[in-house]
């Protein structure tokens, strides 16, 4: 038996293949499903094509991959998707033949329909796929259905994890979510584990209360992205093809413009109004939670730079709406802002006149502060607007753990008529140790 691990980085999230004898099952497939498909296609007659639950974070390709190859596509009963699927059933075995079995096991709490898959070898459990379940040293998070559901998921989860920890300590574990994925409740760790791994090292499998555990994961909980709210609907009804990820060369731009040409290119010049968002894994999670959802969308890029990965992490949360890339803004790149290192920022900092704009989230704020900050996480800065306490007439310094969302505060606020100063290639964490 082998495993396939598809990371995407950007979404902490996991796909998997697994292969046994000639035989397949794909576990989770993101909307991109090409890069799958092209592992299963080495001599391997794919069976199945598993969903361990209605996804909160990305639409899924798993209809697409089981109509192009014939695979089975699965589902939790308790999902009732509007499409065509075999619904799993708790304990009732699906069998792919050659001793390949793959058992459904009921583990609600990420949401109220999700199930894990354990896969058997000639009857021996070899490998669970637990989806938003049991993680790496954590679980998935119990609250992204709502605040007024959250504890009831956060008991079933209690029960679910427990459920999970009794199989053999050797049963190989294979999340969905991982390290970087917002739907984990306390910060997952490394990508895979065993069950007897996690019953040494996870702390919540630790808690036999359900109440304590219920406060373990909703005590300190993390932002839900915009867009998420978009995904299960999508998945519940179906989702389109992926979209070509070649878009038209465009003179000027339609709708929103997102520039995701490298920060300090950004610096020197941006049309008025757009948002700075420079490609990496993230591009994609970034620009569905700050975007209006729907809107045509136009890429700015520089010249020779590659833009079918940024089409493709747009179309993974269903932004199917770019209308071409822009390559050469001429005269109009007129919005501009200041990006410096640690030690201009930390001068800059003790200039008596000095205000400071933290966009970190707020559990990061809880962790390091610096005196005299005004906070406002990120995504609130485009909802809420600009904080009253900021002064247009001064500048404005910038700053988050890393200088990532430092550059996209950065451009809006320029685009605002601040005058904006972006620490990168660091921190609020190391301006803090720098000041002492």
């Amino acid at each position: 038996m082998d495993v396939l691990s598809f990371r995407t980085p950007g979404l902490g999230d996991q796909t998997y293949l697994l292969i046994h004898d000639g035989r397949g099952v794909l576990v989770d497939p993101q909307r991109d499903i090409g890069r799958f498909l092209d592992a299963a296609e080495r001599d391997v007659e794919l069976r199945f094509v598993l969903e361990t639950h209605l996804h909160n974070d990305y639409v899924s390709g798993a209809g697409q991959a089981a109509e192009r190859t014939g695979a089975e596509l699965v589902l939790p009963a308790a999902a009732a998707p509007a499409y065509p699927h075999t619904p799993a059933f708790h304990l009732e075995d699906l069998d792919g033949g050659g001793g390949l079995t793959v058992r459904p096991v009921h583990t609600p709490g990420h949401t109220p329909e999700h199930t894990s898959y354990l896969v058997l070898i000639d009857g021996a459990p070899v490998a669970l796929f637990s989806g938003g379940s049991l993680l790496v040293a954590s679980a998935g998070r119990p609250d992204l259905l709502g605040p007024e559901r959250a504890r009831s998921l956060a008991r079933l989860q209690h029960l679910s994890l427990r459920r999970l920890a009794a199989l053999p300590p050797g049963t190989a574990l294979y999340p969905t979510h991982g390290q970087g994925s917002f739907c984990t409740a306390t910060g997952a760790g490394r990508l895979t584990s065993t069950i007897g791994t996690e019953l040494t090292d996870n702390p919540l499998l630790a808690i036999d209360d359900p109440e304590e555990f219920a406060d373990a994961l909703l005590s300190d909980p993390m932002p839900v992205p915009a867009f998420y709210r978009h995904m299960g609907p999508a998945n519940t009804l179906g989702v389109p093809p992926m979209p070509p990820t070649g878009v038209p060369e465009l003179s000027e731009p339609a709708g929103r413009v997102v520039d995701l040409r490298p920060r300090h290119v950004q610096a020197e010049g941006m049309l008025p109004g757009s948002y700075g968002i420079e490609m990496d894994d993230d591009f994609g999670s970034w620009t569905g939670w700050l975007l209006p959802r729907g809107e045509p969308i136009t890429l700015v890029a520089e010249p020779g730079q590659e833009i079918a990965e940024a089409v493709t992490q747009l179309a993974r949360i269903g932004v199917d709406t770019v209308q071409g890339v822009v390559r050469d803004l001429g005269e109009n790149a007129t919005q501009t802002y200041r990006l410096v290192d640690l030690d201009a920022f930390v001068r800059l900092l003790r200039r008596p006149d000095a205000q400071f704009l933290d966009v970190r989230m707020p559990s990061e704020w809880e962790q390091a502060r610096l005196p005299g900050a005004v906070e406002r996480f990120l995504p609130d800065l485009f909802t809420r607007g600009v904080p009253a306490a900021l002064d247009q007439e001064r500048p404005v310094l910038v700053a988050c753990a890393s200088g990532r969302r430092a550059a996209i505060a950065a451009a809006y606020l320029a685009g605002e008529g601040y005058r904006p100063v972006a620490l990168t290639g660091a921190g609020v964490a190391d301006a803090l140790e720098k000041i002492k």
